[in-house]
């Protein structure tokens, strides 16, 4: 009994010392993150400061194996943050959120891709120091389009930049995973905290392809502001802060679009039924009316989406509720238990004399186009998907009251034609 006790106490020993001398050559062998082609950089330096960093960057936790209690070196993820950057100034709103809520600079490096070649904002950028990585989009030349798209160069552009800033992340800087913002989103307090905790989720449910800190229907009057924990899985990618891992990169980038890449993104060849995750209260907004889309869509929708306030710890609580295995029993049951009520008594609501929830039912696409604008939720359909839909169904507040706006029961696919 004592030999075999000193066995397993000898195995783990040698089992411990190999995988840190595994972890330690696989982070040396990795590209250091500085200013691209300078050589500096939080990274740069003497090897010993280099090995103190990664000490310091390396969590322990104990962690049971068969045996007993080892204690093993287990790294958390790395999850880089990208700006996508051109000629605001005002990304220092950004910078400015995102460095005062991070929580480590080394698990969550802040990458700003730089296109256009703006000076102002690239001293803007350049002011962070050692506090964020500042790479340069090379290519500024116009892109040759065929007459008519000429006043969409700028989609042109912005489609070029994703796909060059993305290779860096992912092929120079080997990371495995990314979250990417825009220079006009401001996040909120749990920025990080949301994306740490949904990294496991989307790693492990091969039916997502992305987690997202936007909820297109995100108006202070259609959100629940008492449930800010509250996360829900979407079939419509809803982008504007969102998280996608290495894989997907390596499926999409030798197909990426010359333009207009988030719509392409919706199309059922791309999405190919996955779903990505959002929350009730969004984690970004954006305060860009500047851009290429000329601010209608900024005027319309997007200034009006609510911000979440309330950090909530999404890394002590068990969101394993949204993987698809048991998500979607709890769902459908939830939506279609629910009281079915015509459009008009939720609207004149004192006929409704409980708190919900209650579900209003569309049979069409111009059903669905009419009841959308009358309670206040979006109503375009890319590919047959409504923004926010998971199975077909737009989940939202509405006075008060929580609502589905859904197909009959029985949903099986959407009708691309929808759109």
């Amino acid at each position: 009994m004592v030999l075999k006790k000193s066995s397993v106490i000898l195995c783990s020993a040698f089992l411990f010392v190999a995988w840190n001398a595994l972890l330690l050559l696989y982070l040396w062998g990795r590209p250091p993150i500085g200013r691209l082609g300078e050589g500096g950089g939080k990274w740069a330096g003497k090897k010993e400061d280099f090995l103190k960093e990664l000490k310091e960057k390396m969590v322990r936790t104990s962690v049971l194996n068969p045996q007993g209690t080892t204690p093993v070196l287990s790294p958390e993820p790395t999850i880089p943050i990208l700006v996508i950057a051109c000629d605001r100034v005002t990304v220092k709103r950004s910078l400015d959120k995102l460095i005062q809520y991070r929580p480590s600079a080394e698990l969550f490096p802040i990458i700003v891709s730089q296109d256009c070649g703006h000076s102002e904002t690239a001293r803007v950028i350049g002011s962070y120091g050692n506090q964020v990585t500042h790479i340069r989009q090379p290519d500024l030349s116009d892109i040759r389009v065929r007459p008519e798209h000429r006043k969409f160069q700028g989609y042109y552009k912005i489609s070029r930049h994703y796909r060059w800033a993305l290779n860096q992340v992912f092929n120079t800087f080997s990371q495995s995973t990314v979250v990417i913002v825009e220079d006009d989103l401001e996040v909120a307090p749990d920025f990080f905290e949301y994306f740490r905790a949904l990294y496991p989720i989307l790693r492990s449910d091969a039916s997502l392809w992305c987690v997202s800190a936007w909820n297109d229907n995100g108006r202070d009057a259609l959100v629940d502001s008492s449930r800010a924990k509250l996360l829900y899985r979407t079939d419509f990618f809803p982008g504007l802060g969102w998280m996608l891992l290495k894989e997907l990169w390596e499926e999409l980038e030798p197909k990426w679009p010359s333009a207009f890449w988030d719509d392409w993104m919706r199309q059922p060849e791309q999405r190919k039924d996955r779903s990505c995750i959002r929350p009730e209260i969004s984690r970004t907004i954006t305060f860009g009316r500047k851009g290429v889309s000329l601010g209608q869509f900024f005027d319309q929708y997007l200034r009006y989406i609510k911000l979440n306030t309330e950090f909530v710890p999404f890394t002590k609580q068990n969101l394993s509720y949204l993987l698809k295995e048991h998500y979607d029993e709890t769902f459908v049951r939830e939506v279609y238990s629910a009281t079915l009520v015509k459009m008009e008594d939720l609207q004149k609501g004192g006929a409704l004399r409980s708190p919900g929830p209650y579900r209003v039912q569309y049979s069409s696409r111009d059903s669905f186009k009419v009841f959308a604008r009358n309670l206040g939720v979006m109503d375009d359909l890319k590919s047959g998907v409504p923004r926010t839909g998971y199975r077909g169904v737009v989940s939202f507040h509405h006075r008060g009251r929580r609502v589905f706006l859904a197909p009959p029961e029985g949903w099986t696919h959407y009708d691309v034609s929808w759109s």
